[in-house]
């Protein structure tokens, strides 16, 4: 929204790419840091979805974690609107030339990525002291992504991110790419990490706050 404030909704540039993906390298990393101690800092529904698919939290607690996350984001874009005198929360779309099923793969793909991350860096139990940098690694691998997507597909990543701006804009095209593809992607994380990495037989439950 600010780029496109500075630039008279000018198509998006390389310069403006690089300048979103920072943004939300830093603004994710600040949340999750912010969050950890409380609920683990979780913020999307496909990381949640991961973390259930491990064992690390409750399908009850997941239930409630994905209303929260997708009520934040809906408020958020309205507070958006509001703040920004009524500018558009333009919902996710697709480039020209990529279809629904290109953009379901990248979804996969980043999400993979994602929530691989948040299993090294935050969940898997041997983690030590590398637990430390979880919130930043996280961002990291998002800003990441959105400079490798972010042209393609926007990057989501993210059902609540996605899920916000389709409903104060409402507009509901391809949107399920943003459900399926993170969900997806995290399952599989999950079940790699927990399979290849995590030992079984010493794995133990961990307390929500220590999610990350």
């Amino acid at each position: 929204m600010a780029f496109n404030k500075l630039t008279d909704n000018g198509s998006t540039t390389p310069a403006g790419l690089v300048a979103a993906s920072l943004a939300h390298a830093l603004a994710l990393f600040v949340a999750v840091s912010v969050g950890a101690n409380i609920s683990g800092g979780h913020v999307n529904p496909a990381v949640t979805f991961g973390a259930f698919v491990g064992g690390h939290i409750t399908l009850i607690r997941s239930l409630l974690y994905w209303v929260a996350q997708l009520l934040g984001s809906v408020v958020a874009c309205l507070l958006l609107r509001l703040a920004t005198a009524g500018l558009e929360t333009s919902a996710f779309s697709l480039s020209s030339g990529v279809g629904a099923g290109n953009a379901l793969v990248f979804e996969i793909v980043m999400t993979f990525g994602l929530v691989y991350t948040v299993y090294a860096t935050a969940l898997d139990p041997k983690k030590g002291n590398i637990g430390i940098i979880a919130p930043i690694a996280i961002g990291f691998i998002v800003g990441a992504n959105i400079l490798a997507g972010g042209a393609f597909d926007g990057a989501s990543m993210n059902p609540a991110v996605s899920f916000g701006p389709a409903v104060v804009s409402w507009t509901w095209d391809n949107h399920w790419v943003y459900w399926v593809g993170p969900f997806v992607g995290a399952a599989i994380a999950a079940v790699v990490y927990e399979v290849f990495f995590i030992n079984p037989s010493t794995h133990e439950q961990l307390p929500i706050s220590a999610d990350y």
